[in-house]
């Protein structure tokens, strides 16, 4: 239910302010940056790649809650936390699902 309303609040802040949506999901980096001016050059880009992220993102929470392996990176995104689905690595070894 957490996971659900924290997705609902997220896409609600996207509506309105894209580039906080991708920072509440992918933090500070390349990836704020890139919304940042894709918003700058026009609000629809901005939309377009904050929901990529958030979709990228929640999909992976998802398969790495129910157990899923490894997955190649999705393009055009260069946050790891919204790779790995806000999951956290340690070495090569992937955390097991629900620890």
């Amino acid at each position: 239910m957490a996971n659900a309303l924290s997705a609902i609040v997220v896409v609600i802040v996207t509506i309105f302010l894209p580039p906080l949506g991708v920072f509440l999901v992918a933090g500070c980096g390349a990836d704020l940056l890139i919304n940042i001016c894709l918003t700058l050059l026009g609000f629809f880009p901005g939309h377009i790649h904050a929901f990529y992220l958030e979709y990228i993102y929640y999909d992976r929470k998802d398969k790495a809650r129910l157990g899923g392996g490894y997955q190649k990176h999705a393009p055009g995104i260069y946050s790891e936390q919204v790779q790995r689905g806000g999951t956290t690595q340690y070495g090569t070894v992937p955390v097991a699902a629900g620890a």
